[in-house]
């Protein structure tokens, strides 16, 4: 599989943000660091000058969402695929129970049907 690597970008962590080379290869980081070698055939990106983060997160989103007896224009798949392709990695869905539903019982069918639709990252993206 072809590796793809990110040269000279700022790199933004969870705890700090420093200019980097990444190296990825499968759909995951292989390596980390400061001039890294690219290997034979890899696919090699300039980031000087651009950041370079992990992938967004969007903390309210209304997937398949039922209110005033409509439901929201996205469900899971084309929700997260739309979400995927501009770079956001993880949603947090707004839940709303129904009448007579517990809060936990709603997070569970809202999970539940996450699971089953929501698009994923195809073990062919770097």
């Amino acid at each position: 599989m072809k590796g793809l690597m990110v040269r000279g970008g700022t790199v933004v962590t969870a705890c700090d943000q420093r200019i980097a080379d990444i190296y990825c290869e499968g759909g995951v980081i292989r390596a980390l660091g400061e001039k890294l070698d690219a290997p034979a055939g890899a696919e090699v990106i300039d980031a000087h000058g651009k950041y370079v983060f992990p992938g967004g997160v969007d903390a309210h989103t209304h997937m398949e969402l039922p209110f005033m007896g409509d439901v929201s224009a996205d469900d899971f798949y084309t929700g997260t695929a739309a979400a995927l392709a501009g770079g956001t990695t993880t949603i947090i869905d707004f839940v709303i129970p129904g009448r007579g539903t517990s809060l936990l019982e709603a997070r569970q069918a809202w999970a539940e049907k996450a699971k089953k639709r929501a698009a994923t990252m195809p073990s062919t993206w770097p």
